[in-house]
């Protein structure tokens, strides 16, 4: 044997021919440097093994249809409906980190993914980098996503007085370290949804984008409204144009006002990666359906119905199907009703397509059904979700979360 080289460990106490005629054994001549134990060697792929795969720096998601994380009405089998006519990206609704890191099962129950949706986001609120960071981590080991996105464009004023949802726009400092303390501990894709600013007239955006891209966010999406706007004026697509621009090259995608394909088509002539739907698909979530096939889908009151049968079944299967879970489908349902009676059939408007800012006037639909599904008051509301899942229990109460527009 060559000087200098070791003999091949022996198997089982060697094995082979140890007779004249056998192959002498040596060991391959691997530099110095990588040479282990096989100890070592194994320790090495057993923690290699447990480690989780590395981190998708990108998330490729340009021109797709995204449904937007929608507080209360965003619930897991509405998000299968819209997977159903053709959403391509969902995100769970809007989760408190603080309720998340106190073990809150409400909240941990928004994470929930249903197998059908194949890119799936979720989506958390919290004002502090401490909290923010190690939700981050607890997510991160918990559950699987293919994006955890920040909530910057919240406007409501529990949210804002602590700090979080838009008010984030205007604390840069504590916006910079929740992104970067977030960056690092998860495995996937940051996201962040912003509004134009806090203020009317005063826009942010196009400031804050070009540091969100340093800080390393993957994407951002854009509302085109102020805080202060609320929905009380149309989204602002000429300024989202401009934030293209200033986001290059992260991909920015634009939200606002989108309820027909046209309205789709024009807001991808502003540049943007792609579209965000949030109102559109509460009243239509067909919405996804007609912007892909590029026409208006006139509906009928049957189908209409049969897709909320289609909702009330995923309910009870996914909050189950005792008195409780029965209750809480209806309300959900209802919540869903009070956004679906502003859609005006194709086949009854003079002039196509219908604005999101146009409400109905009091209409006659043409059967009995679609006459019902135009109704503005709770308790046809309550009569269509009878029809779907029995009677109320006695002294039923129901005060839609967006509206003063109660049932006793």
């Amino acid at each position: 044997m060559a000087e200098g080289t070791a003999e091949a460990p022996l198997e089982n106490g060697g094995g082979g021919d140890s007779g004249a005629g056998a192959l002498e054994r040596g060991v391959a001549p691997i530099k110095p440097q990588y040479l282990t134990t096989k100890e070592q060697f194994h320790q090495f792929l057993e923690a290699k093994g447990q480690e989780k795969p590395c981190r998708e720096t990108e998330l490729d998601i340009r021109g797709k249809l995204y449904l937007a994380p929608l507080t209360t009405c965003g619930n897991l089998p509405f998000r299968r409906i819209c997977k159903r006519f053709g959403a391509d990206v969902t995100c769970g609704e809007m989760a408190v980190c603080t309720n998340l890191l106190q073990g809150q099962m409400s909240e941990w129950a928004l994470l929930k993914r249903h197998q059908c949706e194949d890119i799936f986001g979720v989506q958390l609120e919290g004002a502090f980098p401490d909290t923010m960071t190690k939700c981050a981590e607890l997510l991160s080991r918990t559950v699987e996503v293919d994006f955890v996105d920040i909530n910057v464009g919240c406007p409501i004023d529990l949210v804002y007085k602590k700090g979080g949802g838009c008010a984030l726009m205007n604390r840069s400092t504590k916006f910079q370290q929740i992104v970067r303390g977030m960056n690092q501990v998860l495995d996937v894709p940051l996201t962040v949804k912003i509004r134009t600013g806090v203020q009317e007239r005063v826009n942010l955006a196009h400031r804050l984008l070009p540091e969100l891209r340093d800080w390393g966010v993957a994407l951002v999406t854009l509302h085109g409204r102020s805080r202060e706007q609320r929905y009380t004026k149309l989204a602002d697509w000429q300024y989202i144009e401009e934030c293209v621009k200033a986001a290059s090259p992260m991909p920015l995608f634009g939200n606002g006002d989108i309820l027909s394909f046209e309205d789709a088509n024009h807001a991808m002539q502003t540049g943007v990666a792609g579209i965000m739907i949030a109102r559109g698909a509460l009243l239509k979530p067909w919405l996804f359906t007609e912007i892909k096939e590029q026409r208006h889908w006139d509906i009928s009151s049957s189908e209409r119905l049969d897709i909320l049968r289609d909702f009330t079944s995923y309910g009870l299967e996914h909050w189950g199907s005792d008195t409780q879970g029965v209750e809480k489908t209806r309300r959900f349902l209802l919540e869903w009703l009070s956004f679906l009676c502003r859609y005006v059939p194709v086949g009854l408007l003079e002039r196509l397509p219908q604005r999101i800012n146009e409400r109905p006037p009091y209409y006659l639909g043409r059967d009995y059904l679609e006459t019902l599904m135009a109704s503005q008051k709770a308790a046809d509301w309550i009569r269509i979700s009878e029809m779907l899942l029995g009677p109320v229990p006695p002294n039923f109460v129901f005060l839609p979360k967006h509206k003063a527009n109660a049932y006793k």
